[in-house]
């Protein structure tokens, strides 16, 4: 069949949206797990976000013509993040999960990325085989949690909206923690108001670009992690992410109520230095 690839542009957002929608919603029901989207218009408002982000590389793959599928590139950081990749379930087994993945895989390659890192649905057994085939390593099993916003403070800990002159600070912070920083995404989050910072005893001690889904955060202690999470006033989509080897965190976050929503697999090509501190993933990595 005539399958082709081609870049992605704002007229598909809607058609991408429906498709994103289905896709994830199918997979979920055929595992029992609650869907990542709500409805077809919180994901086609999830692909027009990246759309228009100019630090973020689309890609539809059409097959006879038709829309089919999708997956997008995060180049904003010196490490990219892919995702979310989606086939419509209709034109399911045709290859276009795979070409739609080499073909990320492969700008990533050409542009001298030093690493490409994704996350995927721990109960997605096709998906994992995939990434697997194509070179990806899994590096850490993490858990999904979601529930009602904590609304406490820990004496100590600071938290407040972060500003544009903290983002040094931050980015070191995260280099200290990764070995590289995320400082695209960063930024972009403290100018739509999104990221916050915690200070102990006077100086910055860990950052969030929100509490989310597609967000992460970076510190030097739990403790500085529980007080960016207190802070948040809700996990917007399935939830956030905490590395489920992080015992400690878990069992807090599970003591103030909130519920482990689904397993998933961080996985990494190229660059990966072990954590040297504490931190959540986003659902890009």
């Amino acid at each position: 069949m005539n399958l082709t690839l081609r870049p992605a542009r704002d007229g598909d957002t809607s058609a991408l949206g429906r498709i994103c929608y289905e896709a994830f919603t199918t997979i979920a029901n055929e595992h029992n797990f609650p869907p990542d989207f709500p409805d077809a218009e919180t994901a086609a408002g999830m692909i027009s976000a990246l759309i228009s982000n100019p630090g973020v590389h689309g890609v539809v793959a059409e097959l006879e013509g038709r829309i089919a599928g999708s997956n997008f590139l995060d180049e904003r950081n010196p490490i990219s993040g892919i995702g979310p990749i989606s086939v419509d379930p209709e034109a399911q087994n045709h290859g276009i999960g795979r070409r739609l993945m080499l073909a990320v895989m492969e700008r990533s390659e050409q542009r001298g990325v030093a690493g490409v890192r994704l996350v995927q649905a721990g109960y997605h057994c096709r998906s994992l085989s995939l990434y697997t085939k194509l070179g990806f390593d899994p590096r850490e099993h993490l858990s999904c949690m979601q529930g009602p916003a904590i609304n406490e403070t820990i004496s100590g800990y600071a938290v407040r909206a972060a500003a544009e002159n903290d983002l040094e600070a931050c980015n070191r912070l995260c280099i200290r923690v990764h070995g590289h920083h995320r400082g695209g995404e960063l930024r972009d989050a403290v100018r739509r108001g999104a990221a916050t910072v915690v200070e102990r005893a006077g100086r910055i001690t860990g950052y969030a670009t929100q509490i989310a889904f597609f967000a992460h955060a970076v510190a030097e202690t739990n403790d500085d992690l529980k007080a960016l999470i207190c802070a948040a006033r809700s996990f917007d989509g399935p939830g956030f992410l905490v590395p489920s080897r992080n015992g400690d965190l878990m069992r807090w976050c599970l003591a103030k109520g909130l519920r482990m929503t689904q397993p998933m697999t961080l996985m990494t090509i190229g660059l990966y230095n072990e954590p040297a501190g504490v931190y959540l993933p986003s659902v890009l990595y």
